[in-house]
């Protein structure tokens, strides 16, 4: 039914409504009970000559000192814990930077507060070349909601032992590539984490044992710096669905992935929790959410292929079921409804709401826009489509990266959205920095296909959805999420299908579409295809994206060159000393693309089956052969990083 004051055609279901369907349910919001009595208590055990005034007073006080460095720390509804010095900031002499660790992130709201910081050359001295690692940064959170979405698929957290008598019942767990110490004080939840490398010395991470010992250092210089008693909400908004049904979108049930296409076994992650009440995260419709990998023009995350020396049009499938495929990535099923949840799809990277731990931490979403430079080409252009932001909030983006983070704090709902393939360049001179506070639906990009190299993946957004939990910020699953938001975005309720239904409507693959010819030269003919309606290319500046396509290939072009004259050094020496390899061999292949100009035929060497093989569907499962305790340390998560590759694009291993 529709609910008073529901705009007209949307029906609302709330965690109490009996309208909510079993296809959408709110999440589990658990508040916390803020003890500002010790929080005023810690604030008149300053020395006297710094608080003087009363505890409500010199709270108010120390908002205004930290806010000239923190701003807006008087919003956060849980006492603030950063590494400064109370009483200093009471005297006005507080040094920001005091303990080494300089501010680069800050948002405070109804909901608790996140900071990130970096450090000093000389607090970073430990740590060689501390800037240039995958994520330079030193997190803090503490929020006065947390999500119940159960344990993870992971280790369980153990005590720490150097910080046990400062802090009592002090936890440290490494989850998600994250090392993170928790714990409560003032009745919330704190957690300070670092991405890090569990393992040896890696070029580009930053170590666990490192990270801990910045972790130890942040967590001892913490003090109560602000924030300000509020009431907390942890009811979420309520679920908003069109009444009218689409004719034309339809969705696969959440956590049902393409067939064998899980992990170790496992299917998708079925979560029906609509996490929060977000904008559509493209500009335009329609779009399609679905795999990159395992779909037309994917290279099966190197499970394997039937078939080598693909090129465009030529059908292949992959190894792990019998889904026929063709290597043209504008083939009409990849713009087709309906939907596929991705979220569990077979990737190394960690996940602790997958079943077997690892998964792909976010949704792929393709626009509807697949336009080709000429008609021979099986790849879609480019920075077509724009991406917009979810929610109001604040972003963090370190400046040359590709990751983008959009942070939510808003009464009854805590998110942190990540968004992935956007290219730096176009980001950095867009303005897309740490500190910006966006409005719902501002432009933030164009959707790109950079994955720590141009061309590195397809044209796709990579969407992420975190909320803050026990441990800190973990992964959940966005797929409903995305349907929900979608459905307000065309202003028609989607219908959720069966394989069998999804296996009717998709498109035939004999004859795969050749997409739009974008720029065609003169004697070029534009190919048309059977593709759902696209919308216009928004008007551009190509004159700059031109530019940044060139300088992507000149840099690819001397890289190649590169690597050839490297390569030719290497196969001299080792013919020298008689334990030279074939050219040709899948041991050099590995550390090539996957797809693209010259290298394919690394690529076919390594999808070829090996003599005597059988080319029937591979199973995928426990009975599969599982990775060393090496390589598993090695499968460090690449989306939370910007200088690693997405495995299934770029054959190389861990991070060097």
């Amino acid at each position: 039914m529709l609910l008073a004051g529901a705009p007209a055609g949307i029906e609302r279901a709330g965690a109490q409504s009996e309208s909510a369907t079993p296809e959408m349910t709110p999440p589990r919001i658990i508040a916390a009970t803020v003890d500002w009595d010790a929080a005023r208590a810690d604030i008149a055990a300053l020395p006297s000559d710094a608080a003087g005034d009363a505890a409500d007073a010199s709270l108010d006080r120390l908002n205004a000192a930290a806010g000239r460095t923190f701003a807006g720390i008087e919003r956060s509804s849980v006492p603030v814990l950063l590494p400064l010095a109370s009483d200093a900031l009471l005297q006005g002499d507080g040094a920001i930077d005091g303990a080494g660790f300089r501010p680069h992130f800050f948002q405070a709201g109804p909901t608790g507060y996140d900071a990130a910081f970096t450090l000093s050359s000389a607090a970073a001295a430990d740590i060689s070349n501390f800037e240039s690692k995958e994520e330079p940064l030193i997190l803090i959170t503490a929020s006065a909601i947390h999500y119940d979405i159960g344990p993870p698929a992971a280790e369980a957290p153990r005590s720490s032992n150097e910080l046990q008598d400062l802090v009592p019942g002090i936890r440290r767990r490494w989850l998600e590539s994250y090392l993170r110490y928790s714990f409560e004080r003032y009745g919330v939840t704190y957690t300070a984490s670092m991405l890090c490398y569990e393992g040896r010395p890696r070029r580009h991470w930053v170590s666990c044992a490192d990270a801990a010992n910045v972790i130890v250092r942040l967590i001892k210089s913490l003090r109560l710096v602000g924030g300000t008693p509020q009431p907390v909400v942890a009811e979420a908004d309520p679920i908003e669905r069109p009444a009218a049904q689409d004719a034309e979108f339809t969705f696969a049930p959440p956590g049902k992935l393409l067939p064998n296409t899980g992990l170790r076994g496992h299917d998708g992650k079925r979560d029906t929790t609509v996490y929060g009440h977000i904008r559509f995260p493209l500009a335009q419709a329609p779009a399609y959410a679905n795999s990159q990998s395992f779909m037309h023009w994917g290279n099966c995350d190197f499970t394997g292929r039937t078939r080598s020396g693909l090129s465009k049009g030529a059908s292949y499938r992959c190894r792990v079921n019998s889904k026929p495929l063709v290597f043209d990535e504008s083939a009409a099923e990849n713009r087709s409804y309906p939907w596929r949840d991705n979220f569990c799809e077979h990737r190394g990277y960690f996940v602790g709401q997958c079943g077997a731990g690892r998964g792909h931490q976010g949704q792929d979403i393709r626009p509807a826009t697949c336009d080709l430079r000429n008609h021979a080409s099986d790849r879609c252009s480019p920075f077509r489509d724009e991406i917009v932001a979810v929610r109001d909030g604040t972003l963090l983006r370190i400046p040359r990266r590709e990751s983008v983070y959009l942070f939510v704090n808003a009464p009854g709902e805590r998110l942190r959205v990540r968004y992935l393939h956007m290219h730096p360049k176009m980001l950095d001179g867009d303005g897309v920095v740490s500190g910006r506070v966006v409005r719902e639906g501002e432009v933030l990009g164009k959707v790109g296909n950079y994955d720590r190299i141009p061309n590195g993946t397809t044209y796709h957004l990579h969407f992420e959805l975190q909320v803050p939990t026990r441990d800190g910020w973990v992964f959940v699953n966005p797929y409903m999420t995305l349907v929900a938001s979608y459905e307000r975005l065309i202003g028609g309720r989607g219908r959720m299908v069966d394989d069998e239904e999804t296996i009717a409507a998709a498109p035939a693959v004999e004859a795969p579409s050749a997409g739009v010819v974008a720029e065609a030269a003169p004697g070029d003919v534009a190919l048309t295809t059977p593709l759902p309606p696209v919308r216009p290319v928004v008007s551009e500046d190509r004159a700059a994206t031109r530019a940044i396509a060139e300088s992507d290939r000149r840099k690819a072009k001397r890289l190649a060159s590169t690597k050839a004259t490297a390569s030719k050094g290497k196969t001299g020496d080792r013919s020298r000393k008689g334990k030279s390899k074939s050219a040709g061999s899948t041991g050099d292949c590995k550390a090539k693309l996957s797809h693209g100009g010259s290298q394919r035929g690394c690529a076919a060497r390594l999808s070829k089956p090996r003599a005597g093989a059988k080319s029937g569907v591979r199973k995928v499962g426990r009975s599969a052969p599982s990775k060393s305790s090496r390589a598993r340390r090695v499968g460090a998560n690449v989306h939370t990083s910007d200088a690693r590759p997405e495995a299934g694009y770029l054959g190389v291993r861990a991070p060097q």
